[in-house]
């Protein structure tokens, strides 16, 4: 392979996961205009699922094609959120009564959510990306109580489950973040955040 399309090919498989982390972040005004124009339920859950598989292939592929970045991974984390804020909204306009019934788990959830991204700008001058694995499992767990309220009106059950998961996954980002004296992505437990702790300490030059 010449040069050239050597190059061509490299910037084709770096701009992929970037679309893809794009067209989520897009999904959540496509998915609040859905409900409020009274989209079929089964619409709005395919576009949850797509934002799901679009979340797990975008860090797969930037692994595999080299060209995951913290930037990329902040991102990504940035998307997410946008996303899940817009699900959430079109909760809202479809099912006010189930957000409702669950009040006060669902401003506890906000609450933590700008409270983190507060004090991560504050601390770290931009939001964490730690990807940690109850963040993981909290994405799948509130794409399927989404999918289960909008596609077959079932699994609302789920939602007050999702709401507090979410909420110990928040605390679980902030005492990251109360830990951590530098930013850093992609931190999958609170010991592995204790572990980069006394490593970035270890690093820093002693005080005279």
């Amino acid at each position: 392979m010449d040069p050239g399309t050597r190059t061509i090919t490299t910037n084709l498989k770096t701009t992929i996961p970037w679309t893809m982390i794009a067209l989520r972040a897009l999904g959540s005004p496509l998915i609040v205009s859905g409900a409020k124009r009274g989209w079929p339920g089964i619409w709005l859950a395919a576009i949850i699922l797509v934002a799901l598989v679009d979340d797990i292939f975008d860090g797969i592929l930037a692994r595999r094609f080299h060209c995951e970045t913290p930037t990329l991974r902040l991102s990504d984390s940035i998307a997410d959120t946008i996303f899940y804020l817009g699900v959430l909204a079109a909760l809202w306009l479809r099912t006010p009564e189930l957000l409702k019934r669950n009040w006060i788990l669902f401003a506890a959830l906000l609450s933590l959510e700008a409270a983190r991204y507060v004090f991560d700008l504050w601390k770290f001058g931009k939001a964490a990306s730690y990807h940690s694995y109850l963040a993981k499992a909290w994405g799948l767990l509130l794409a399927a109580a989404m999918i289960g309220v909008f596609a077959l009106d079932s699994l609302r059950f789920m939602i007050p489950t999702a709401l507090l998961w979410g909420i110990i996954v928040n605390l679980e980002g902030l005492a990251m973040s109360v830990m951590l004296p530098r930013w850093k992505n992609d931190v999958k437990t609170l010991s592995a955040a204790l572990r980069l702790r006394k490593q970035m300490l270890s690093e820093e030059p002693a005080l005279d």
